[in-house]
């Protein structure tokens, strides 16, 4: 059985959009999860954490730095035969200040840590669904504001353009789901099932043979 890392922030950990504090979808409502029972051929290995960036450290939430942990959890769930990365969306906070090509660098450099464990044909990158035009307003996040909104539809681009140099599988996640309206971050239960499926076909396509 082929086993399968899906490394991510909070929309790979399953919050409810608006739900305060932070509450978390069931497993069988997470992508991960509906992903696993589509799929039951490969072993889904799910890593999500809220906050979680390519390479930005958090000075409030400590372990953020997506590139700083990724080693230890590489070396812990070995051997990989593949692995579904979807990180981008916090490092365009206000905080770090950080450009499109900014982020797309960070997550080339999670890129090629990935590669040190797993081809890079095996591994799919996954651009981020796009922030809400009010995704910075108080009732939401202000971490953002819309300068984030603009970055973040950037990002589609980039990573393609990424994908495509490192010879990595590539899929939008934008191209397919929306955030919802509550918090316009996040996905809601329909949004997940619609990634898991859309996730499901990509994968086939990099195992097909």
């Amino acid at each position: 059985m082929k086993r399968i890392l899906c490394y991510g922030d909070s929309n790979t950990w399953g919050l409810i959009p608006g739900s305060n504090p932070h509450q978390r979808y069931s497993i069988e409502k997470r992508w991960t999860g509906i992903l696993q029972n589509l799929r039951p051929d490969l072993q889904i290995i799910e890593e999500g954490l809220c906050g979680r960036t390519t390479v930005f450290e958090d000075a409030l939430r400590p372990g953020r730095n997506g590139l700083a942990v990724l080693p230890i959890l590489l070396e812990s769930h070995k051997p990989l035969d593949g692995a579904v990365v979807m990180l981008g969306t916090n490092d365009c906070k206000t905080v770090y200040r950080a450009s499109e090509y900014t982020i797309g660098k960070g997550i080339e450099l999670c890129l090629k840590e990935l590669e040190k464990y797993i081809p890079s044909e095996k591994i799919l990158l996954v651009s981020p669904i796009l922030l809400g035009e009010d995704v910075w307003r108080p009732d939401k996040d202000p971490e953002f504001d819309e300068h984030s909104v603009e970055v973040a539809r950037k990002l589609k681009d980039v990573y393609k353009e990424i994908a495509e140099r490192r010879c990595t599988a590539f899929l939008a996640a934008s191209d397919y789901v929306v955030a919802n309206d509550a918090d316009c971050e996040h996905l809601d239960e329909e949004g997940h099932r619609i990634f898991a499926k859309a996730l499901s076909d990509a994968l086939s396509e990099i195992w097909r043979g």
